[in-house]
Formats: structure tokens, C-alpha cells, sequence
């Protein structure tokens, strides 16, 4: 059926044209309205006679496409026989200037008509449409994993506009949508074309993601396909969001970072429209960490983060501590407690120690780990920006460490030196309640910046 053959995909942001008339002012120079942004792609149609300009020396270029400009086209494309003839469409002349192109691409397997007999070629195209149409005209095959949220992921629509996109014919919408229902316009049609006959011109796919989960299963298999008989072929851990692009049955298709495939909904969870942080006080109990001064690190920090837990949750942020007590919690079960604890982003706080009484100053590490890397960065460099000035410390920046609670963990994660417990000034500050405040309140304003450019 026409309507299921000529089926055709939209494109981000196109603007290319094309004009069928027997009568045409023949270059590129000369049309008026030819958009400079595709001037490349319309000049090799243009040259090549697969489209030309109206007498009036306009391409018009925001024109909704007929059935029989769209056959002309293809038509000339794919250098088929254009002589005038007669047609095997009831509503189609001989004298049309598109009845040989019309009865060549039937011909050939292209088109087709209405169950009726009619040609209809008056009528507008659709997105939809156009999909068919240049699948069958480019012979094109090849599929993978492409999901647009208004188009159902199976049947023949579906595989059309696929093999268009694999092809790299097109692109979607913004949104993440393909609106087949939608009319093309001349640009977009042309640039299609031209897209399918200079592969130089093609583009690439890029996902929308529908929505994000959190994966609330100790580690979940990502498999090749939407079932148990496919193969494993990684495995997301407990806490990591992951962006979701199709829904198939009780299976999704994710990913997080280079990993992608397919796993079970019932062990994701969606994430809370709450800011919950956890505020990690390092050491503790058995491990006092650096002292200096007659400063423990473990008193330090955990007095810090109790100032900072109740500076967060009087912002609106929810708050998971690692521990709110003098007592010892091993690296992995920190990263575990905010893990579990649904937390979306993760911050330790330490007191810095040298063997050189002369160190001082407050840093901010990150780990380049995973896909999170940028945030943790961020969400460093935010917190650093506040702190080292609001406590009058040395500038000592941002860096990059292995830090094991920051390293293994799924979440945006930093890890802050707060200043040097072995230096007498940094010390001094350490040692204060005043100065004490001035930090919580400064990372929980570093914490701030965070989200806000986060969202």
C-alpha cells in the first residue's frame, strides 16, 4: 500500500530544497532562498539535476512535498526513466510531468498505490511515509538498536525508519521524538536524498534516553537481548543510574557509560525527586587517622559533618551519614551505606597530614573513574571554590586520586582535605567551632552549586 510504502523520517534541524517543474531556472546562484546552512548538499543535487528551482528563481524551501514531487525526485536520484507515459494509476495523466518517474518507480518496487487504484499525487507526504520510500529506493537493510518515543519499536514503520537512521539518512528530533505523522518539507526531503546518494554527507545516531533508574540489585546482568536465553554481557552494580531508551515487556534497554543491553525492570528503581547526599566523616574508632597538635582527624571530621548534616537537611537536602559516632566503618561499607541509602551524590570529609610542618591548605579530590567523572569534577570544584575561601586556607585546587571511597563508588563522589591537622595554623582552625561552622557551611554552599548545575 502507498500509505505503508512511502513512509519517511524527520531530521534535526534541516533545511535543503527541491522544486519539480518543467520550466526551471537551472543554478544554485540563482535561487534566493536556498538556506546557507545546506548549501553543499542542495549544490551537489543541483548539479547532479535531481532538483531545480521554480520559475520564479525560488526554492522554497519550507513547502510541503506532494506524492509526485517526492517520486520526480527519487526519480531523477536514481537516474530512472522520466519519459512522460501513461501511468498505471487511474488519477495519474501521461501529460503529468511526474508520469514517468510515477510508473518507473512502480516499476521497480518502490511505490505503490491506494487499494482504490489511485495514485493520489496531489497529496502531502509524512515523515512516516518517506521512511518507506527511501528505504526501497536505497536498498536499505541494515537495523539496530534506534528508539524514537513516538514510534512503536516493531512492525514494518518501525523497521523503515530504522534502517533510514542506521543508515545515517537522518536523525530525530531534540526530544527524542521522530514525528511520522508529521508533513516533510522540501529541505528536509532533499537533504534526505542527498544524504542517500554521498555517504560524506551522512550523519550518526545519537539515543535519547526516555528516562534514568537506579539499579537496587547487588549486580545485575545486562544481556544481549530482551530475555534470559540471551548472553550476558556485563553487569551494572547496586546504586548506578542508568539511562533508559526502550521498554520491551518486563526488559529495558540501558546504559551507563560504554555499557549497553538489556535487563530486568523489576531490579530498578526510580530515582527520588529528593536531593539525598552522603556526608562520609572519615575514620573513626579504631582509626583516628592523622593527629597534629592534639587533634585526632576521626574528632575533626565527624564534627564537621554533623554541622554540615544539619546545614543540608535546613536546605532541603536529605542527608545519609556514613556514621555519626566515634566508631570504625571499612572503605567499602561507607560506599555501600550511601549506595543503600538511595543517595545521588557522595562527599568525604578528611583532615590533611605531612611530614613537613610547613604544608598547608585545603584540597578536593575526584576519580576519573567511569561516567560519573565530570560530575565528581564538578561537584569538586564547587566545594573547593567555597571552602578554601571562606576559611582564609591556601588554594592547593582540584585533583585527581584513587581514593578507594571516591574510586569503587557508583555515585558522583569527592573526597575533601579540610586543611593540614600537622600545621599549626591550618591546625588552629581545625581546632575551632567558629572555623568549624565556616567549613560545613561552605561545603553545604559548595553542595548547593553542585545541584543547581546539576539540574
Amino acid at each position: 500500500m502507498f500509505k505503508r510504502l512511502f513512509f519517511c523520517f524527520t531530521i534535526l534541524a534541516v533545511a535543503f530544497v527541491f522544486v519539480i517543474t518543467p520550466n526551471q531556472k537551472g543554478l544554485a546562484a540563482a535561487l534566493k532562498d536556498i538556506p546557507a546552512k545546506y548549501a553543499t548538499e542542495i549544490n551537489y543535487l543541483i548539479d547532479r539535476k535531481v532538483i531545480t528551482g521554480y520559475p520564479d528563481g525560488t526554492f522554497r524551501p519550507n513547502a510541503e512535498v506532494t506524492r509526485e514531487e517526492a517520486a520526480t525526485m527519487i526519480g531523477r536520484a536514481l537516474g530512472l526513466n522520466g519519459t512522460q507515459r501513461a501511468v498505471s494509476f487511474k488519477d495519474v495523466s501521461k501529460a503529468s510531468y511526474a508520469s514517468g518517474y510515477i510508473q518507473s518507480a512502480v516499476d521497480r518496487g518502490i511505490i505503490t498505490g491506494y487499494d482504490d487504484g489511485t495514485f493520489r499525487p496531489k497529496a502531502k507526504i509524512t515523515r512516516g511515509e518517506m521512511a518507506y520510500l527511501l528505504k526501497r529506493a536505497f536498498s536499505l537493510s541494515k537495523t539496530s538498536n534506534i528508539f524514537f518515543s513516538d514510534v512503536p519499536t516493531s512492525g514494518s514503520q518501525y523497521n523503515a525508519i530504522n534502517a533510514i537512521v542506521t543508515a545515517g539518512l537522518a536523525n530525530g528530533y531534540p526530544d527524542g521524538s521522530f514525528k511520522p505523522k508529521a508533513p516533510i518539507i522540501r529541505s528536509e526531503f532533499s537533504l534526505l536524498v542527498a544524504r542517500g546518494m554521498n555517504t560524506s554527507f551522512r550523519v550518526t545516531y545519537e539515543a535519547k534516553s526516555i528516562g534514568d533508574r537506579i539499579v537496587n540489585a547487588t549486580s545485575l546482568n545486562v544481556r544481549s537481548g530482551p530475555g534470559t536465553q540471551y548472553a550476558t554481557i556485563g553487569s551494572f552494580k547496586q546504586g548506578t543510574t542508568i539511562a533508559i531508551y526502550q521498554t520491551i515487556g518486563d526488559w529495558v534497554y540501558a546504559s551507563y557509560g560504554s555499557l549497553k543491553g538489556y535487563v530486568h525492570r523489576d531490579y530498578l528503581a526510580v530515582p527520588s525527586d529528593k536531593k539525598i547526599i552522603a556526608i562520609d566523616p572519615g575514620h573513626g574508632g579504631s582509626d583516628p587517622g592523622a593527629v597534629g597538635f592534639g587533634l585526632k582527624e576521626k574528632d575533626v571530621t565527624l564534627a564537621v559533618s554533623l554541622k554540615l548534616k544539619k546545614i543540608l537537611e535546613q536546605k532541603g537536602i536529605q542527608v545519609v551519614m556514613t556514621r555519626t559516632t566515634d566508631t570504625y566503618i571499612s572503605l567499602d561499607k561507607r560506599v555501600e551505606i550511601g549506595v543503600n541509602g538511595n543517595a545521588d551524590t557522595f562527599v568525604s570529609i578528611h583532615a590533611n597530614a605531612s611530614v613537613y610542618d610547613s604544608a598547608n591548605g585545603t584540597e578536593t579530590y575526584y576519580s576519573t573513574a567511569g561516567s560519573r567523572s565530570e560530575s565528581s569534577k564538578q561537584l569538586a570544584t564547587f566545594i573547593q571554590n567555597r571552602l578554601y575561601k571562606a576559611i582564609g586556607t591556601n588554594n592547593r585546587g582540584v585533583k585527581n586520586a584513587d581514593f578507594r571511597v571516591i574510586y569503587t563508588n557508583p555515585l558522583p563522589a569527592t573526597l575533601v582535605e579540610l586543611g593540614f591537622i600537622t600545621n599549626k595554623t591550618d591546625s588552629a582552625k581545625l581546632a575551632s567551632d567558629t572555623y568549624r561552622n565556616k567549613m560545613a557551611e561552605a561545603i553545604a554552599l559548595g553542595i548547593v552549586d553542585y545541584y543547581n548545575w546539576k539540574n
